[in-house]
């Protein structure tokens, strides 16, 4: 099955047509891949600070409240046991890692079936290049206003190209990133790709091994 991409100018313009590789946009992989893959990712981002203090670290507490016998009151040993307000916490949480890893083969495969997917459905597109002169945020939306929708954009741009980044990533139905750092939960978070021409090639040149 031979998967193409439209190829637009600077105005929106369809110009012509590229034949996606193979290498890098075809899976048979099994789609739970994809939750493995993307749960590791979140889990990844978690900044795992979250931090209660015990009874043996809360302030104070040394001394016992009231006398054991006599006073007609419930027993107790210090003002900073779990049940007293103000008191240590019982099984709160504590800092962790809460990162997670995943076969590389496993993530390589991911990439490849979110890529299919997305060019399956038609939501690739390739640009034959931003040639902004400086940074433009106006050109930028007007680029995509030529598509008439409010569509979540990932733009993958090749290396060097700080002026489209710029460009681009002060509008809120955008996210900008380098082929390097094209990742499976990026892929499907968005509702369509934007990829130009040399950032193509350099996605097939990186991820195509």
């Amino acid at each position: 099955m031979e998967l193409k991409a439209n190829v637009v100018n600077i105005s929106g313009d369809k110009i012509s047509t590229v034949t996606l590789n193979k290498k890098v946009f075809f899976s048979e992989s099994d789609v739970n891949i994809l939750h493995r893959v993307v749960k590791t990712y979140l889990a990844s981002r978690r900044s795992g600070t979250a931090s209660t203090k015990t009874r043996d670290e809360v302030r104070g507490g040394g001394r016992k409240p009231w006398r054991q016998k006599g006073t007609g009151r419930a027993r107790a040993g210090s003002i900073r046991s779990p049940i007293w307000r103000g008191g240590g916490v019982t099984f709160g949480p504590k800092p962790r890692d809460y990162s997670m890893r995943l076969p590389k083969k496993i993530r390589y495969e991911a990439r490849k079936l979110a890529l299919y997917i997305k060019a399956k459905d038609k939501e690739i597109l390739v640009a034959e290049d931003f040639n902004f002169k400086e940074p433009s945020t106006k050109n930028a939306a007007k680029f995509l206003k030529y598509f008439g929708d409010e569509k979540k954009n990932l733009i993958i741009l090749e290396k060097d190209k700080e002026i489209v980044e710029k460009s681009f990533r002060n509008i809120p139905t955008v996210n900008v990133i380098g082929v390097d750092r094209l990742s499976v939960y990026n892929i499907l978070n968005a509702e369509r790709l934007i990829f130009t021409k040399k950032s193509l090639e350099e996605t097939v040149e990186v991820y195509g091994r």
